[in-house]
């Protein structure tokens, strides 16, 4: 392929585009539309079904996106067969398709790739966004069958994407396989005034502390609920996301939480709603066990927020020395560093300062793009 070729690209893996189910369906839908603005054919192949983190939430059916184009695809909506059959479908669509090359996202999808490398002469590409085998939520055989994806995609895929060095060392180490880390890449976003989270939940600029992100156990999020329980501070607590399969963790952080009336829990957000809580945020907290690449880590500096993370390799490799880190999964450090940030807010001020510009230019999606097109057009 030229450098010039205008390519037909296939993206599945993701929920739905456009949506914030999550960082998979963030990271698809800034690719496919810049590279849809470049000229590129890409096609989305959407999985159909509910939304995963707000059931009662309306999912558009759309043919078109911003230049890409959206194919729904069958899926048996219940709980662990979502994800395997639609990206079976997708496979199969695809592999009858004009593409020139697929791009798988996520471990567990890429246990189909093996029909595109067997029967076409379609370059493959996986974009391995965290190990998700290892992550909490996940039982005996899903576990097994997202493994079986990773060595899938190490033994069929032509380049594979990591978002982290711990992740691009674990595929070495493990398979011999050598891998090409690009990070996820965040765009500069609109500061928004305290609105619309003011008249629900009486929320103002810098008298709260925020988590947004997915209801999971590998988040860490009952490590900060406890925490923040025992820090005194007249600060509130909100904890911004949907639950995704785990319903069950959820309720447990609500009931854990009811006898403090500080601790808000918003459900799923999106929109302004979702800058507002950002844009307006005193401290920005991501106390996880487990990451890929956080993308909502990037979004809270961007936005100039100062940043508490678990000191994994992922979040700290980020933040670098323009945030504060804790002992992982250690509530009692985590505690020491909200009280000191809670009361010492110069700085929190500094931090502030400095994360949007550090942020912006360390991680660009302009540049995540170009790399990624670099690997298509690779024979």
């Amino acid at each position: 392929m030229s450098s010039i070729e205008k390519l037909k690209i296939a993206m599945l893996g993701h929920k739905r585009v456009p949506s914030r189910e999550g960082g998979v369906e963030i990271v698809v839908e800034e690719l496919s539309t810049r590279m849809a603005k470049k000229g590129h054919d890409v096609t989305c192949y959407n999985r159909g079904g509910k939304h995963a983190l707000d059931k009662n939430q309306k999912v558009e059916d759309i043919k078109e996106y911003k230049g890409v184009k959206i194919v729904k695809t069958l899926t048996i909506d219940k709980k662990g067969l979502a994800a395997m059959t639609s990206s079976f479908f997708a496979t199969i669509k695809i592999l009858f398709s004009k593409a020139d090359v697929v791009h798988y996202h996520a471990e567990g999808p890429c246990a189909w790739m093996w029909i595109i490398k067997w029967f076409s002469k379609k370059r493959i590409i996986a974009t391995i966004h965290g190990l998700d085998w290892q992550r909490a939520k996940w039982g005996g055989f899903a576990t097994k069958y997202i493994k079986f994806g990773e060595k899938v995609a190490v033994k069929n895929a032509d380049e594979i994407i990591v978002l982290s060095q711990n992740v691009q060392d674990y595929f070495k180490k493990t398979y011999g396989r050598k891998t090409t880390f690009i990070p996820n890449g965040v765009s500069k976003p609109q500061i928004s005034e305290a609105e619309i989270i003011k008249e629900k939940f009486n929320l103002e600029k810098d008298n709260y502390i925020l988590f947004l992100g997915r209801m999971v156990p590998e988040k860490g999020i009952h490590y900060l609920v406890e925490a923040f329980k025992g820090t005194k501070t007249d600060k509130k607590l909100v904890i911004a996301g949907g639950a995704s399969d785990t319903d069950s963790y959820y309720s447990e952080l609500k009931e854990s939480s009811k006898d403090d009336d500080r601790i808000i829990f918003t459900g799923f957000v999106q929109g302004k709603e979702l800058d507002e809580l950002y844009s307006n945020a005193y401290i920005y907290c991501l106390p996880s066990d487990l990451e890929g690449m956080p993308l909502s880590l990037l979004e809270a500096m961007s936005y100039g927020n100062c940043c508490l993370t678990s000191d994994i390799d992922e979040c700290s490799q980020v933040i670098e020395d323009k945030g504060v880190t804790f002992k992982k999964s250690d509530l009692e450090d985590l505690k020491t560093k909200l009280q000191e940030l809670c009361k010492k807010k110069k700085i929190v001020e500094e931090y502030k300062k400095n994360a949007q510009d550090f942020i912006l230019e360390k991680y660009n999606w302009d540049d995540v793009v170009d790399k990624t097109l670099k690997l298509y057009r690779k024979m």
